[in-house]
């Protein structure tokens, strides 16, 4: 059993009108001694946009933003951005998050060279309806998990966007950049439910509507990890960006598990290896770490620990993490002991 300490709660929500609801799920980027963290405020009625606060040293707050730093700003994102994750590739920030304006939910980016503006790149996952995604999932039906199939099929058999009067798509979130380029190519994690695949494109302007229609043809083809474990019995989702060391990609992702009192979230870790991470050299039996504490079991939606961004002070990694979809809190974890017990 690995060891996890748990250093609690950093950030809360607060009396300002854009986080009244919580602040949680953040996007992390350290620079020496420096942690930004980019985290989702909520504002009462589930409206999303992104707060900003810096830490020094892992744990301590020493500034945080009285205004959103990115707000919504399309009908797509009508009720929110959310869940950011963030990746520095060359000179360049590349910060994800989800486009949520209702009913659908799409995967999008923006980009910076300072931290400070942002430059929003749009929507780059695939605009397929439940009823388009079945029909082309089906082709890979003996290579891919059966619940990929029977999700999006039940939706298009019991015809839900006639029953929601207007047009219900496939929802695919969770992006996270790889912070450098493979074979050349930007790589990017993602979750068509509820498996994470790998996404790799030199320009955005190749992911056409034919682009996709190939690639979830081939989905099995595309897929890094399947829920394959008692806690991952719903599914899996991409968490903090790839972290590289000598001995592989280290993600640290998150698992939702069925229970009869609703979904339990968890923190979990697997190795990819360093120049194909679609080959996975190993992965922990149980989770890395679970909803034990007040603050994870109770809050916004109960039960979940859901990890978005690390940081590393000398050989301890810190995982910062959504905390019953109410606050930021923060676990840390040996990183060579964490990789011995991936390899052995």
């Amino acid at each position: 059993m690995i060891k996890v300490k748990k250093h609690g709660v950093i950030l809360e929500q607060t009396a300002t009108s854009f986080e009244n609801e919580g602040v949680f799920n953040p996007a992390v980027y350290q620079d020496k001694n420096t942690v930004h963290l980019f985290y989702r405020a909520v504002r009462k009625g589930n409206f999303s946009c992104i707060g900003y606060c810096k830490l020094e040293g892992p744990l301590k707050v020493i500034e945080r933003l009285k205004q959103p730093l990115l707000i919504p700003e399309t009908s797509e994102e009508f009720k929110g951005i959310e869940d950011p994750r963030i990746t520095k590739i060359d000179d360049t920030y590349y910060l994800t998050y989800s486009a949520y304006d209702g009913i659908n939910v799409f995967g999008a980016y923006a980009t910076s060279t300072d931290l400070k503006k942002f430059e929003k790149k749009g929507i780059i996952t695939p605009k397929f309806t439940f009823e388009e995604y079945a029909a082309l999932i089906t082709q890979n039906y003996d290579r891919i998990k059966k619940s990929h199939y029977l999700f999006y099929e039940l939706f298009s058999r019991y015809k839900i966007s006639e029953l929601m009067k207007g047009k219900i798509y496939v929802w695919d979130k969770n992006l996270v950049f790889f912070p450098k380029k493979i074979d050349g190519k930007l790589a990017v994690l993602h979750r068509l439910h509820p498996s994470i695949q790998l996404l790799c494109f030199t320009n955005p302007n190749e992911l056409t509507h034919s682009f996709w229609k190939d690639y979830i043809s081939n989905l099995g083809n595309h897929i890094v990890l399947l829920p394959k474990l008692k806690h991952e019995s719903s599914h899996i989702g991409a968490g903090c960006p790839p972290i590289e060391t000598e001995k592989g990609w280290l993600i640290i992702y998150h698992a939702a598990q069925t229970t009869t009192s609703g979904l339990v979230y968890h923190a979990c870790a697997a190795l990819l290896d360093i120049k194909n991470p679609l080959k996975v050299i190993g992965r922990l039996k149980q989770p890395l770490f679970s909803p034990t504490e007040d603050y994870e079991q109770k809050g916004n939606v109960n039960n979940v620990v859901f990890p978005t961004g690390t940081a590393l002070f000398n050989d301890e990694l810190y995982i910062y993490y959504g905390a019953a979809d109410s606050c930021v809190a923060v676990a840390s974890v040996d990183l060579n002991k964490l990789l011995f017990k991936l390899l052995n």
